[in-house]
């Protein structure tokens, strides 16, 4: 009995090795898991408070070309605005003084070629004003969108470098 005793002691002690040594490799592997884990974890969490950074960079880019564009299309209505009072001021004063002119003339020949005349630089007037506030509005459209335009431009590039 003491050889089966000193047997089981010895195979006891060999398994009770063997558990410990497949424990200790367990926690090896589990220490090893956890570190990759939170490697893992801290380079998730550094991409997404790099793209945070980076899409608030972008917002903030965005916010300033909207401003920019507002800013223009505000001058643009301000230049538009002043040409329009320009343009009423001087068209209503040319009336006036072809009305003192008509009513001073002296014959229904004279009225009529000063009327004739009055129609004629009014109309010209008109059509060169419609022109120039045509090129004032597109201008001031152009103006207004160009920062808009560069960012939308700026998106699609980096986008387009990212694939």
């Amino acid at each position: 009995m003491a050889d089966s005793a000193e047997t089981v002691k010895k195979t006891v002690e060999t398994a009770t090795a063997q558990v410990k040594a497949s424990a200790e490799k367990a926690q090896v592997q589990a220490e090893k898991m956890q570190a990759a884990g939170a490697q893992a974890f801290r380079e998730a969490a550094d991409k997404s408070v790099a793209g945070l950074t980076e899409l608030n960079a972008e917002g903030k880019k965005n916010l300033e070309a909207v401003v920019a564009s507002a800013a223009a299309a505000q001058k643009g209505v301000e230049a538009i605005s002043a040409q329009t009072v320009a343009y009423g001021k001087k068209s209503w004063e040319d009336g006036v003084a072809a009305a003192q002119s008509l009513a001073q003339a002296r014959s229904v020949q004279e009225a009529l070629e000063l009327q004739t005349n009055w129609a004629k630089s009014a109309a010209e007037s008109y059509l060169a004003e419609v022109t120039r506030m045509t090129d004032m509005f597109t201008a001031s459209v152009k103006d207004s969108f160009k920062p808009i335009n560069e960012r939308v431009t700026a998106s699609v590039e980096k986008f387009q470098a990212a694939r």
